[in-house]
């Protein structure tokens, strides 16, 4: 094709249906839920150990006979950068699963994406919405809580 010309096909590959297009498509399809459930992983831990320190270091830091910190707010703002960096990032994660599962639904790959004419979603999205939800709840916690 020489520079200027228009392409001759609107779509930037063919999509034929064959055993190996299919087995590839549900490869990609598995790869995306595995980073999700990597993501929901790391959320997970960056909100239990946001809230965990916080709890540590505030009873620490009331603890009789223990002179308190210099710096007393100091593990309220770790706490609630923890746990909102959780926050933040398995909703990204979310929103990046959802529109790659939409573009692996897309028309081109209808033949070979399966029987059935929608996505389906799998478990792991319902637990990111609740972990979502969980360190919401975490962060007002932490929040309301005086440094």
């Amino acid at each position: 094709m020489l520079e200027g010309e228009p392409y001759e096909n609107t779509t930037r590959f063919q999509v034929s249906a064959t055993a190996e297009s299919h087995f590839s498509w549900l490869r990609t399809r598995m790869s995306v839920e595995r980073t999700l459930m990597s993501w929901v992983r790391t959320a997970t831990a960056l909100i239990g150990f946001g809230f965990a320190i916080f709890q540590f270091l505030h009873r620490f830091n009331q603890t009789p006979g223990i002179k308190p910190a210099d710096y007393s707010w100091t593990p309220w703002v770790l706490g609630l950068a923890l746990i909102g960096t959780g926050i933040v990032a398995l909703t990204i994660a979310v929103w990046e699963y959802r529109s790659l599962i939409r573009y692996l639904w897309e028309t081109d790959f209808k033949p070979i994406a399966g029987v059935d004419e929608s996505a389906h979603h799998t478990p792991v999205v319902a637990v990111s919405v609740v972990l979502i939800l969980i360190g919401m709840f975490a962060f007002a916690a932490v929040l309301l809580r005086e440094p």
